[in-house]
C-alpha cells in the first residue's frame, strides 16, 4: 500500500455497494460479509479505504445489506474521517445492484465515483477515474467474465455487450469502477426509476450505463487498468488468485488511457 498522499481532484465523494450476500465464497461469507475477507492480510474494504482516503475522498455513502451491521461496525472503526452514509437494502437477498444504486438516490447530489465492494488494485489506479464521467476497463484474461465494453475510436464507450466474452482489441472488460457528473447521474436515476417501477429489481446497474450510451445520452471517457493488476472477487479461486496478485512485479504502468493507435 501507498502511504503518502496523492494529488487532490475533483471528485470528494464516493459510493461504494456492498449489499450483497457473497454466495460463491461461502463458507467465508456465512458469518460475514464478502467486503470483509482479508486478501493477503487485509480485507478488501479496507484496502478499499485506503484508496480512497489516500486520493482526497472525504465523503462516503455505503449501501449495506447482508450482514450490513458488520460493515457500518467496520466503517466506523476503520474510516472515522470520512462523512460516512449508509443506505441499508432489506431486499438485498432477492435483488442485485441496480436496485442497491437506486437506493442511494437520496444521498447523491453531486459528482461521485461508484465503486463495487469485491475489487483489489492498487492506489495508483485511481488517480485517473477522479475527473466526471469516466470509466475503468481492463484488457480481458481467461478469468474474467460479465460485461464487455467496445470503444471508440476517441477512447470512448461506445457499446456494452452484457454477459459476452469478445476478444478483439477494441473490446475490454468494465472494471466496475467509474466516475459519473451529476448531470449524468440525473439521467440514470431517470432510467433506474423506470427499471424499479417496473419490478426490474435484479439486474446489473450496467443495463442502464448501456441504453444510455447506445441512445446517445451518457459519454465515458475510457481509462484502461493493466490486466495483471486488479481482481474481482467473487469466488475461492478468485481469493487466491488475488492473493497472488500482490506478488506481481513488473514496470508496466498500473494504468493509462487507451491511445487509438492500439
Amino acid at each position: 500500500m501507498h502511504d503518502t498522499k496523492l494529488d487532490s481532484n475533483t471528485i470528494s465523494s464516493a459510493v461504494l455497494l456492498a449489499a450483497g450476500c457473497g454466495t460463491r465464497l461461502q463458507p467465508l461469507t456465512l458469518d460475514a460479509p464478502k467486503c470483509l475477507t482479508p486478501v493477503a492480510g487485509e480485507t478488501i474494504l479496507y484496502r478499499l479505504v485506503q484508496h480512497l482516503r489516500l486520493h482526497g475522498i472525504k465523503r462516503l455513502v455505503v449501501v449495506i445489506g447482508y450482514k450490513g451491521e458488520q460493515v457500518r461496525a467496520y466503517l466506523e472503526q476503520h474510516a472515522s474521517d470520512f462523512e460516512l452514509e449508509f443506505v441499508v437494502n432489506h431486499q438485498y437477498d432477492s435483488t442485485n445492484n441496480i436496485y442497491s444504486l437506486w437506493l442511494a438516490k437520496q444521498k447523491i447530489q453531486e459528482d461521485f465515483m461508484l465503486l463495487e465492494s469485491d475489487l483489489v488494485f492498487e492506489t495508483a489506479m485511481l488517480k485517473d477515474m477522479l475527473k466526471p464521467d469516466r470509466i475503468a476497463v481492463s484488457s480481458p484474461l481467461p478469468w474474467m467474465n460479465g460485461t464487455m465494453l467496445e470503444i471508440d475510436e476517441q477512447c470512448h464507450a461506445k457499446r456494452f455487450y452484457l454477459g459476452k466474452n469478445l476478444s478483439t482489441n477494441r473490446f475490454f472488460k468494465t472494471v466496475n469502477i467509474c466516475s459519473l457528473s451529476y448531470i449524468s447521474w440525473q439521467k440514470i436515476l431517470e432510467r433506474l426509476e423506470s427499471y424499479v417501477a417496473n419490478n426490474e429489481l435484479n439486474g446489473y446497474y450496467e443495463v442502464v450505463f448501456a441504453d444510455l450510451v447506445a441512445e446517445g445520452r451518457l459519454d465515458f471517457e475510457v481509462v484502461e487498468f493493466r490486466k495483471n493488476a486488479w481482481y474481482e472477487i467473487d469466488t475461492l479461486e478468485d481469493l487466491d488468485a488475488a492473493n497472488h496478485l500482490y506478488g506481481y512485479d513488473t514496470d508496466e504502468p498500473l494504468v493509462r488511457h487507451i491511445t487509438a493507435s492500439r
